[in-house]
């Protein structure tokens, strides 16, 4: 490797100069990296080879605010296309082990123009505007994939709190699976939301599919029939399975005085679906 030096380089321009023999050096060190580079280019059009140059750019000039912004703006964008923290981390690596190599022949050409002083301060402040960009990558990595996880959290949550109108004034919600306290919080926030937004004035609360339900569950549940009806709406509970109510019985408790109790959600909707009908038909004929 014939390096390109001239007396009145400095660090900056003596890697600028070499830009292509540094690249060679990078891809020799990053041995599960560099048969990944056109892949990630095309996956995320993300230029390894040419971002690692700009960071130790930014590096050897000093610049930490550069170093950090760009080590977040990288984080997203392998955060964002699912590029593999493992590579990420070899290829930093790599970055740092072939800039040290670079730094050692600027200095053996210069004819060891760097102090041993300077060069163990020149390192250490290196080294910390590496651990910048790692830490400013990282984190901004992990911000957007636990933003990107709790948005999907929240959409499987509303999916399985689903609020369907039968009229502009009765809706269903039918409940299945597990009930446990985190659920029963996320399907008391959705109720009270939904009735205040829509003006539900009777909701029917399905609990046919629920397999199984928490005590806590239980708990929070009747807190929730008081909301309902401090909102001014009705409830109905249809489809209490056998071991439900052995849980309702066993804490003292009883839905009967919050809300009125229905056998089958097939036979309340019968009875309300004629009752609105009728209604209409009534007022139709004023």
């Amino acid at each position: 490797m014939e390096l390109i030096f001239n007396e009145d380089q400095g660090i900056k321009q003596f890697l600028m100069e070499n830009q292509q023999f540094f690249e060679e050096e990078l891809l020799e060190e990053a041995i599960n990296v560099r048969d990944k580079i056109e892949e990630i280019k095309l996956l995320g059009n993300i230029n390894l080879l040419a971002n690692a140059h700009k960071v130790v750019l930014y590096v050897v000039d000093g610049m930490k605010e550069e170093v950090i912004a760009f080590g977040r703006q990288e984080g997203i964008a392998w955060a964002k296309h699912n590029l593999t923290l493992a590579f990420k981390l070899e290829w930093i690596q790599a970055i740092r082990t072939t800039l040290w190599k670079f730094l050692y022949e600027y200095d053996k050409l210069s004819d060891h123009a760097i102090s041993t002083d300077n060069f163990f301060s020149m390192g250490k402040e290196i080294n910390g505007l590496i651990d910048e960009f790692f830490k400013g990558f990282f984190i901004s990595y992990s911000n957007y994939k636990d933003e990107l996880l709790e948005a999907q959290k929240k959409l499987v949550e509303n999916l399985s709190v689903p609020i369907i109108p039968i009229s502009s004034s009765v809706s269903i919600i039918p409940l299945i699976g597990t009930m446990d306290k985190l659920r029963a919080n996320t399907i008391e926030e959705k109720i009270l939301f939904e009735i205040g937004e829509k003006g539900i004035q009777t909701l029917i609360m399905d609990l046919s599919g629920v397999a199984h339900i928490d005590l806590e569950a239980v708990q929070d549940f009747t807190k929730l029939l008081d909301g309902i009806t401090m909102m001014g709406c009705k409830s109905i509970i249809t489809g209490i399975r056998p071991d439900v109510v052995k849980k309702i019985v066993n804490l003292d408790m009883s839905f009967r005085q919050k809300a009125e109790i229905r056998a089958t959600l097939q036979q309340t909707l019968k009875d309300y679906l004629k009752t609105d009908n009728a209604i209409k038909s009534e007022q139709f004929s004023l």
